[in-house]
């Protein structure tokens, strides 16, 4: 969670702020409580009632290292002491005004707002009691985005490969990711994962395969494209690509795979799908934010939404439309495993997982990770370039399970083997497929868009809502 600071402004004059002394502090506990409870750390300055206080205790907050700050109004406050402190590095700002009817904080916000836009900076605004649900949730999705956008400085992306069968949307600059948003990329190729996982020591990998044939509804063994010996260089490089993550510090990576790997050596359909997941047959981790085809704005919006929500990812095709809005969401094997149920316990997850061979695209074999996602809300975003400026394409979606029948006939037409989401997007699909930027989507469980939104502003990104989330460019 975030690292926030909270300063509280008051009047400059000594007798209007003396009074309001036990007022503001109350105030200012109840906002350190609801952040608190949903587990943001507040650094909480004195309050704020002339230029030297503005200067010192936003000086103490920049020192104590917050990711970004609250300034927080109840009643008038004199506006140049919010000029003052924001001379200090505290990260995105957010004006809260709380609801105090007797005094004019609305107006102190308001007028501290115009004095820092006069500046050029753009603060967010949000009005109403911390108490209320809905002014919790929008400085909970501010936190949150300030947290994920502070997170990316100093990250190190790797790039296993490079850019996979002419997928240019696949490809970014390495320059502008260290200048806009603090990432740096590790070229490393391909043949480290094979050196790596022939290294691996055997039964250490046959461990892993034993316990996906005993966790997963079934392995369709076929004796060509999938057998044990290709599921277990699967799980090999699996290892492989955490001992280079560990060993080189990355944060987040991306695989090339086609065509060397999946011509030549086997699909990375399981290694992808578990390092997304927040298990493996080694126990619990962390998710380890991967997308397959190398594709780095793929895995630069899967590690924002990680960032985010502390979830798996889910990447995928735009492969088919079913009507009504729905689409059939699909790729070799990159869908975690997670997304099966939604569960942290992977005998949940894995008792709706097979692992089935590969068809004539990849033929190295291996498994693919088939499943059909879970139910449930969703999130969809994918960043991209325009002219060479970035953007972030987001919106609201269902993923629902189909009537058995007409589910099992759709899946044997797209593809049989590999994983499903079926989303019901709320956008029309004719706005989705005239305005989406790339073959690949990605998607997160419940509703980020408030927080994709902030993220934006944050990073300098270009939002490009659709659906209802048009509507919310102004929604902190």
């Amino acid at each position: 969670m975030a690292r926030i600071g909270v300063l509280t402004f008051s009047d400059g004059r000594s007798y209007a702020h003396d009074p309001q002394i036990a007022e503001l502090e109350e105030f200012q506990r109840r906002l350190q409580r609801a952040l608190a409870d949903l587990g943001h750390e507040l650094v909480l300055g004195e309050l704020v009632h002339s230029n030297q206080t503005a200067r010192d205790q936003a000086e103490r907050l920049a020192r104590a290292g917050v990711e970004a700050t609250i300034f927080h109004y109840a009643v008038w406050a004199f506006p140049q002491f919010s000029v003052v402190a924001s001379r200090f590095p505290l990260g995105p700002l957010l004006l809260l005004g709380q609801i105090n009817p007797a005094k004019p904080g609305m107006v102190a916000v308001l007028a501290a707002a115009g004095a820092l836009e006069q500046l050029g900076l753009l603060p967010t605004r949000v009005f109403g009691q911390i108490s209320e649900p809905a002014v919790l949730a929008r400085v909970d999705a501010w936190a949150r985005a300030a947290h994920a956008s502070r997170a990316l400085r100093g990250q190190t992306y790797g790039l296993i490969g490079g850019r996979s069968i002419g997928i240019n949307t696949a490809v970014s600059n390495t320059d502008q990711w260290a200048k806009q948003f603090g990432v740096d990329v590790e070229h490393i190729d391909q043949w480290e994962v094979v050196r790596r996982a022939s290294a691996v020591d055997p039964e250490r990998v046959k461990r892993g395969r034993i316990w996906l044939e005993h966790q997963v509804r079934k392995v369709h063994y076929d004796g060509v494209q999938l057998t044990p010996a290709k599921l277990e260089r699967q799980v090999a490089a699996y290892h492989a690509l955490r001992e280079l993550a560990a060993e080189k510090g990355l944060d987040f990576l991306g695989i090339k795979g086609q065509p060397e790997l999946t011509e030549h050596y086997a699909t990375m359909d399981v290694p992808e799908a578990f390092l997304n997941d927040p298990y493996d047959w080694e126990g619990p981790h962390p998710p380890l934010i991967c997308s397959t085809e190398a594709d780095m704005d793929a895995a630069l919006t899967m590690q924002i939404l990680h960032l985010l929500s502390g979830s798996p990812v889910l990447f995928a095709d735009v492969r088919h439309y079913l009507g009504e809005n729905i689409f059939d969401l699909v790729n070799s094997g990159q869908h975690p495993t997670f997304f099966a149920a939604r569960s942290q316990d992977p005998a949940v997850n894995l008792a709706e997982v097979e692992l089935h061979p590969q068809g004539f695209y990849f033929p190295a074999g291996g498994a693919s990770v088939f499943h059909v996602a879970a139910p449930g809300p969703v999130t969809l975003a994918r960043l991209s370039r325009l002219d060479g400026r970035y953007r972030m394409h987001l919106l609201r979606a269902e993923l629902l399970r189909l009537e058995p029948a007409r589910e099992a006939e759709v899946i044997a037409e797209v593809q049989p083997n590999w994983p499903h989401a079926f989303a019901k997007l709320e956008a029309s699909a004719e706005v989705f497929l005239q305005s989406f930027p790339s073959n690949h989507v990605h998607a997160v469980p419940g509703d980020w868009v408030a927080a994709l939104l902030q993220v934006c502003r944050n990073l300098g990104v270009e939002p490009v809502p659709l659906g209802a989330a048009a509507g919310e460019l102004g929604y902190a």
